[in-house]
């Protein structure tokens, strides 16, 4: 009876021991073992954990808050892992990247290298792109929406960048070729610097992880720096974004990262109130009464010249019926001769110093208009 009680214990021990390590088992291919989170001071989509040996990165998914957008498993190249989540061998050695900001964000961590391939190519204005596409170091891969996929095969890139939009329905037959798919989000975060503090995910990918985290340091002092020079002003006028296309006005909205930089820059923006993230499509007649009285117009445009007042009346009939017009406080931002959507999404301190120096003229110390001229 003795031993019989013996064997029982024994074989409870043994099915909770081999219970507990099959669930060890699990979570380790899962990649969920309990590790060190980092600690991020402002995006909220993103979670980055340290594990030994490996590193998990969960992003949420910004249209359904309660749901994951994508989870990744980043292991160093001679490491060995099952994991349920999308493995990304670090650091990446050859990326195809689908969007100049990206390739803009991987000059300034100095990983131009690591790029071999690249879509829409016209629109990335960066030189070394073009330099390295021409010499066959760079592969074109053609249109973003509807790349040539035999070219991506043959690059053999270790991971494709590609941003995520609501209800895209997918990747298509780039998703079919087994190439893992970095989603890159960071444009759906509610400010500026939690956008710029993404960052820190692309500087890990790329082995860069110190320059990553002292790059967004410094952009994340300056910015401050800034925000607190023009709360100094005790002007705070109000300010009309962007121009009519086709037969509608496309503003920023109240919580979109220009909408957050504007009241950054202590002037009023008339959609302060609004919900929206993303822009708003309104008639002129709309943006004329609720923001025509403003003092100061902000534009972007995409031209091979800079525009002037003349050219914008010719689009427009309306448009001198704005006070910024009528008193000539406007100011373009040519989107073709500057790097304006290269690079301020990591660096909005460059631009919420173009706004001050525009919106506060009085303030001193600030550097020269980076982005924006006065149109003429």
């Amino acid at each position: 009876m003795k031993n019989k009680k013996y064997n029982i214990s024994f074989f409870i021990l043994a099915a909770l021991i081999l219970s507990l390590t099959c669930c060890r088992d699990n979570r380790r291919e899962a990649g969920l073992l309990q590790g060190d989170t980092l600690q991020l001071k402002y995006a909220k989509n993103i979670t980055i954990v340290r594990h030994n040996g490996y590193t998990t990165v969960s992003m949420k998914n910004p249209w359904k808050p309660d749901k994951t957008l994508h989870q990744y498993v980043l292991v160093p190249r001679s490491e060995k892992v099952q994991s349920r989540g999308t493995v990304l061998r670090v650091p990446l050695q050859r990326s195809a990247v689908f969007t100049t900001v990206h390739c803009a964000l991987i000059e300034m961590l100095g990983c131009e290298e690591s790029v071999g391939g690249v879509a829409d190519l016209k629109y990335i204005k960066l030189p070394w792109v073009h330099e390295r596409v021409k010499k066959g170091e760079i592969a074109d891969f053609g249109d973003g929406m509807s790349p040539v996929i035999e070219k991506i095969i043959d690059a053999k890139p270790d991971a494709i960048f590609l941003s995520p939009f609501e209800n895209s329905g997918g990747y298509g037959k780039v998703e079919e070729i087994n190439v893992p798919i970095v989603e890159c989000a960071e444009y759906m975060e509610d400010s500026p610097l939690a956008r710029a503090e993404w960052m820190k995910f692309y500087g890990i990918l790329f082995g860069q992880e110190q320059r990553a985290d002292s790059l967004f340091h410094e952009v994340d002092s300056c910015y401050h720096a800034l925000k607190q020079m023009a709360a100094a002003s005790k002007e705070k006028p109000s300010v009309l974004m962007d121009k009519q296309t086709g037969s509608v006005w496309y503003v920023p909205g109240g919580r979109s990262t220009i909408g957050q930089m504007i009241s950054d820059a202590n002037a009023t923006y008339p959609w302060s109130e609004d919900n929206h993230s993303g822009s708003l499509s309104l008639p002129f007649e709309t943006v004329l009464e609720k923001a025509g009285h403003c003092p100061v117009w902000l534009l972007r445009y995409s031209s091979d010249h800079h525009l002037t007042l003349g050219e914008l009346q010719a689009e427009h009939h309306g448009y001198p019926q704005l006070n910024a017009f009528a008193q000539g406080s406007v100011y373009g931002c040519n989107v073709e001769l500057s790097r304006f959507y290269e690079e301020t999404p990591f660096r909005p301190d460059w631009l919420l110093n173009d706004f001050i120096v525009i919106l506060h003229p009085t303030i001193q110390g600030l550097h020269p208009l980076r982005y924006y001229h006065k149109v003429k």
